[in-house]
């Protein structure tokens, strides 16, 4: 199959986001290193060639770079970032270290509409007296373009960078110095779009029904007709989908796990078993080892040793149950893109931010070959393929779950006693924001017990307890997020039920941090 857009990863943290916002245009992508070499590219025939951001500068000892011919297959190409930078050094233009770097928001004046901001915006800014309309950014550069290659011309600007859009309509070849894939960028999908579509003439045919047939004819030639396929299933959106697809795809070969590793949320056994039995009917086993969690997690406050521990211990447990199951030989996981790019570098030089349970927690020589169908994609892009399979919607819709579950929502060792004021906390959390209405607007919510005492009067009696932190996000793929907009006095009843109900807490607090900088988990 030919491949219409071909994304090289500069080891840019949003790599991922420029596919994923290509796919929102119905347009099928890859991510390649940028070390492929320059032949696969060629053979590949793509219709559109994308270089990525990344955290280095072109000058760098060892920084990312390829060859200059790339610029020489006549492919159109759009360098984001990095990727723009990288094009004006090939091509015999200048880099520099910007006098003030960029980044966050930034409003970037059109000089030039066509093609990358045709009809983005309206006419003219009347104001300045110029030609040109301005839009909202995001930017993220310590380096800029100083001088342009031979037949670039400057397409739009900022107040610190004069050339924050170039291109060369001749060779097709353009540039922008902001990142067009976030969502912090309002019309960059648009950008994406313009690109695509006016200067690539790429054709828009990809959708998540052809994704879901790729996917399951996939599994079909990695699965053969004696082997079965365990599947590790924890209740959530990811490994729901997960299951359904199997189901589906290879169907009595398809064996279920579910790890009761005393992690989970309150009430997550029983709702496991009511809907994969009786909706699903798949063959379900639930494994009771939630004393052999504590007990390997006891005294474990290093949050990337307890992503490691749980991670190690699932596929034990999941390695033990596949010996009392006939030809297995696969274990399937609900693996998403954001799993990976903050554990480990697969298609680029991106740093590690955490370690995902299921990523950098597997261990080195595991007797299961894995199957991860959903690696390659975003939570809203998993729930529309739930939709396509299928999946009930209070499945589809329901919040993210870390893999690793509570314990790292409690930071510092993880005990039972623990446990039961995160579980509790978060019932009442996720109750009173239902019945307020702002449950469903929000990416995540959640309650993290912190290693933080604090003196409190309960009953005219001095007390000295446990502090808990209240997170409410909005976001539309997790990479990136923002606070929830929850009122005060929702708030304020919250943290009153806590520390009314909830044993051993006295004061509630609310996350304000966006991601980035922070993370959406604390841990």
């Amino acid at each position: 199959m030919q491949i219409p857009v071909i994304v090289l990863d500069f080891g840019s943290q949003y790599t991922q986001l420029i596919a994923r916002r290509i796919r929102e245009l119905h347009v099928y992508c890859e991510i390649w290193p940028y070390t492929t070499p320059l032949d696969k590219v060629k053979a590949a025939a793509p219709k559109a060639l994308i270089l990525s951001g990344g955290p280095a500068s072109v000058y760098e000892k060892d920084a990312p770079h390829i060859d200059k011919a790339f610029f020489e297959l006549g492919i159109p190409t759009l360098g984001i970032c990095y990727g723009l930078q990288l094009i004006a050094h090939k091509l015999g233009g200048s880099v520099e270290p910007c006098e003030a770097r960029e980044y966050g928001r930034a409003f970037v004046d059109i000089d030039s509409p066509e093609p990358l901001f045709e009809d983005l915006v309206g006419g003219p800014r009347a104001a300045s007296g110029e030609g040109g309309s301005r839009i909202e950014a995001w930017m993220s550069h310590g380096d800029q373009v100083k001088t342009l290659p031979q037949g670039f011309v400057s397409l739009a600007h900022t107040g610190t960078s004069p050339h924050a859009a170039v291109g060369d309509t001749k060779r097709k070849i353009f540039g922008v110095q902001f990142h067009p894939e976030v969502a912090h960028t309002p019309l960059g999908i648009k950008v994406l779009g313009n690109f695509l579509f006016n200067v690539a003439g790429v054709q828009a045919n990809w959708t998540m029904n052809r994704f879901l047939e790729e996917q399951m004819a996939l599994v079909r030639e990695k699965v053969k007709a004696n082997d079965r396929v365990v599947c590790g299933l924890s209740g959530g959106v990811d490994s729901s989908v997960v299951a359904a697809l199997l189901a589906k795809a290879i169907g009595k070969q398809l064996t279920c796990v579910f790890v009761d590793n005393g992690l989970l949320r309150h009430g997550e056994k029983e709702s496991v078993e009511r809907v994969f039995r009786d909706h699903f009917k798949v063959d379900l086993r639930v494994i009771d080892a939630r004393k052999r969690f504590l007990e390997r997690l006891a005294g474990v406050t290093d949050p990337e040793q307890k992503r490691k521990i749980i991670g190690r211990e699932f596929i034990a447990v999941f390695e033990e149950e596949a010996k009392t199951l006939s030809n297995a030989s696969f274990l399937a996981q609900g693996t998403l893109y954001p799993d990976v790019i903050e554990s480990v570098s697969v298609k680029g030089p991106s740093q590690t931010i955490k370690t995902h349970h299921n990523v950098g927690g597997l261990p080195e020589v595991m007797k299961l070959t894995l199957i991860e169908p959903l690696r390659e994609l975003f939570k809203d892009e998993v729930r529309l393929l739930g939709k396509e399979l299928g999946v009930p919607d209070h499945i589809v819709h329901r919040q993210p779950f870390p893999g690793p579950g509570l314990a790292v929502r409690i930071l510092g060792d993880v005990t039972e006693e623990k446990l039961d004021i995160v579980k509790a906390a978060d019932v009442i959390v996720e109750r009173e924001l239902r019945q307020s209405g702002h449950y469903d607007a929000l990416w995540q919510a959640f309650a993290v017990l912190l290693p933080v005492k604090s003196v409190g009067v309960m009953g005219d009696n001095r007390t000295y307890a446990n502090t808990v932190a209240i997170r409410c996000v909005t976001s539309s793929d997790g990479m990136t997020a923002d606070v929830g907009d929850i009122p005060v006095r929702v708030l304020s009843h919250i943290a009153g039920r806590i520390i009314n109900e909830v044993k051993g807490v006295n004061r509630v607090v609310y996350d304000v941090s966006q991601k980035p900088p922070s993370t959406i988990e604390w841990e």
